[in-house]
């Protein structure tokens, strides 16, 4: 195992830090600008700004599943993230010379397809280099640089749209430096271990090692797939801007709005999970979603919505850092890769149906019985996750930990 620095955690979880930090800065770029892109440019529907929004993350999630098992299979992790990490960054200029629906759901779809091959061998990656009792501040901490990113794309989004009326196509294009920098930092700075199993099967996907999946592993899917149901993609947070009035300079900030709070949170309860569990951090988090739903339903101002916004991102901050870290803690080290996938797989199709109803929802009947109906489904996934057993125990953490190398005189 690579030498620790900084709080105990290896330098290769800053350098994949780093990296997520880069890549969010070129996507939320683009993302922060791509939905009112799509109706005010290219004159499509909330309906079809959902299906977009919808079948783009869940190929995401879904893919996940089969870069993830193919990463154990393989016993290779980085080589999986280089291509998706590199899928992403080709994808940019179609967005900037997109004269037509199709074109962008096609490049929106080849992004997020990257996004699936890179994710579970990343997740995974972040596991067999850390700890299991650093785990939860490992994916905060990459999920915080992930958001800084997310925060400082749709400001240099929003300072050449204010610099250039209309100039969604010259924020596409500037999108595309970042996230080279992201693969070139991949390629240069992350050190992948040596696989803990290095026997290669005939078939990737193997029935028996399915069988080692817990049942506790399985109940973390349910609820994260019922979870899924009740976060719409974030494209409707800046619909719901636009909706009050919001000028199309100004809607990026949103999203940083957003990704300031998620940012601020994400490490800080990554840290303290390790330290006192994670259920009552995670349970914290679904109530604050329904706080945000209810408050995005009631929106008639900027304020409000502004209020709505930085909710979704508290929420954001004390769970997702966390589900990778319950993933982590149930899945065998061996499995890592495959666990990441299924819970990924399972995850996407509940989001591709969430989006695509929500944007449905949001034609049919306007955005406040949009964000209702996410407030109850959150309230559904409370009810589930309140009866699950409590995290990982401590004997599931120690028989997954990475050993701990001898500490020098």
């Amino acid at each position: 195992m690579e030498k620790d620095c900084m709080r105990g955690l290896p330098k290769s979880i800053w350098a994949m830090g780093l990296v997520s930090l880069f890549m969010d800065v070129s996507s939320e770029m683009v993302h922060s600008l791509l939905p009112v892109f799509l109706i005010t440019v290219l004159g499509s529907s909330t309906l079809v700004v959902g299906a977009i929004e919808g079948v783009a993350e869940a190929t995401a999630l879904i893919t996940k599943v089969f870069s993830g098992v193919l990463s154990d299979w393989l016993g290779k992790r980085k080589v999986l993230a280089v291509a998706g990490y590199g899928m992403a960054m080709a994808t940019k200029p179609l967005f900037a010379v997109a004269g037509s629906v199709g074109l962008v759901f096609t490049a929106r779809f080849l992004d997020r397809l990257g996004k699936g091959i890179r994710g579970a061998p990343r997740d995974a990656l972040i596991a067999d280099v850390t700890q299991a009792d650093s785990r939860g501040a490992a994916y905060g901490l990459r999920q915080a640089m992930d958001s800084l990113g997310a925060c400082l794309g749709p400001l240099v989004a929003m300072v050449i749209m204010l610099k250039w009326t209309g100039g969604f196509r010259i924020v596409f294009w500037v999108a595309a430096l970042p996230a080279a920098l992201a693969v070139a930092v991949l390629v240069a700075g992350v050190k992948e271990p040596a696989h803990l199993s290095k026997k290669k099967r005939a078939n990737p996907i193997c029935r028996r090692d399915i069988g080692q999946l817990s049942m506790a592993y399985w109940l973390v899917v349910l609820f994260g797939s019922v979870f899924n149901l009740a976060r719409y993609s974030e494209a409707f947070l800046l619909l719901r801007a636009q909706s009050v009035g919001m000028a199309p300079s100004f809607i990026p900030a949103m999203l940083m709005l957003m990704n300031v709070v998620y940012a601020l949170t994400v490490y800080p309860a990554g840290r303290l999970s390790d330290r006192i569990g994670r259920k009552g951090l995670v349970t914290g988090g679904l109530a604050v979603l329904i706080v945000a739903d209810i408050i995005l339903a009631l929106a008639g101002t900027k304020i409000q919505v502004a209020v709505g916004v930085a909710f979704w991102g508290l929420h954001m901050g004390l769970t997702q850092g966390l589900l990778a870290a319950m993933v982590a803690d149930q899945a065998p080290a061996q499995l890592r890769g495959t666990a990441f996938g299924f819970f990924n797989l399972a995850g996407g199709i509940a989001l591709l149906a969430a989006s695509v109803v929500a944007g449905w929802l949001w034609g049919r009947f306007g955005a406040p019985v949009t964000f209702y109906s996410g407030a109850a489904v959150a309230l559904v996934a409370l009810g589930i996750y309140v009866v699950t057993p409590a995290s990982a125990s401590k004997t599931d953490m120690q028989r997954n930990a990475v050993p701990r190398a001898p500490k020098r005189d």
